[in-house]
């Protein structure tokens, strides 16, 4: 992409999140979601929906009936910039945009319960504390992030100023200084705060061959949401619900038998041809894995 121009800059700046701002009545006249099931609050990484706009995945929400929303970034970021132009976006595009962002949400009855914000070794500090000045500006107490271990201790000061958590999310490929294990996040934790926490990914986990389920039962308390996916072992591929080796009905009725109020966030990533038919069938097989 070629170097923007001053009019290019200030076209963006304007642009971006503003530009999908519409008056809130015209985005919604369905009954408000309800996914919260025997206890279990049911939501979904927008990520899933990254075949559409903010607006249209937010309908998508409403259309599947999804209640709880993990918000990607990359559904209110530019696409298509240098990494240094999207630094700029960040860093000085208005907060108030990240207001109008939560009002979408509200008017639609979904609850926006965290940001994704992937922190990584190339960002400055003022990119880091700016994550955080964003999920204030949307009412958030949570971040997660696709992060450096490394990263975790240069994270934690700001995470502690502005009193939000941040879950590292782990993937299933076990190299350097990535999320995969259960010693990354431990090492990531050790000697921080409470607010450095765990998001964990229950289909790259068991794709990576480590137990959801054992893990969620003994660090419970410091993780603050769940991607629900579905894969098999040995770093298999995403597959449908049901169909992979991921325990997602035993990791379901863990939180539903202890009352644990970790959101469980669907993140549809296997093939299908419709993405919200897709997810009306990942909904559908929570619940009853719920019993609900």
């Amino acid at each position: 992409m070629p170097d923007l121009t001053r009019r290019d800059w200030n076209k963006l700046m304007l642009g971006s999140v503003a530009a999908t701002v519409l008056p809130s009545h015209h985005l919604f006249a369905a009954a408000k979601p309800n996914s919260r099931f025997m206890g279990v609050q049911i939501g979904a990484q927008s990520y899933s929906f990254r075949d559409r706009s903010l607006d249209d995945a937010i309908k998508g929400y409403v259309e599947v009936g999804l209640s709880s929303c993990e918000m990607w970034s990359g559904h209110i970021e530019p696409k298509g910039l240098k990494p240094d132009d999207l630094r700029k976006w960040r860093l000085n595009v208005s907060l108030d945009e990240f207001k109008a962002v939560r009002k979408k949400f509200d008017v639609a009855g979904i609850q926006l319960y965290a940001f994704n914000y992937s922190f990584r070794e190339n960002f400055t500090d003022e990119e880091i504390e700016r994550g955080f000045k964003i999920a204030q500006a949307m009412g958030v107490k949570v971040i997660t992030a696709s992060s450096n271990v490394s990263t975790a201790k240069r994270v934690d000061p700001f995470a502690k100023k502005y009193k939000i958590r941040v879950g590292m999310h782990n993937h299933s490929r076990i190299v350097a200084n990535e999320f995969a294990t259960p010693d990354d996040f431990a090492n990531a934790m050790s000697g921080m705060s409470e607010y450095i926490c765990i998001n964990l990914d229950i289909g790259h986990f068991t794709a990576a061959n480590f137990d959801p389920v054992d893990y969620l039962g003994k660090h419970h308390d410091r993780i603050v949401t769940l991607h629900i996916k579905d894969r098999k072992k040995n770093q298999g591929d995403n597959v449908v619900f049901g169909e992979g080796d991921t325990p997602i009905k035993p990791v379901l009725e863990l939180l539903k038998k202890n009352k644990w109020k970790i959101p469980a966030n669907i993140e549809y990533e296997y093939k299908g041809a419709d993405t919200v038919a897709e997810m009306k069938k990942c909904l559908a097989y929570c619940k009853q894995a719920l019993g609900a």
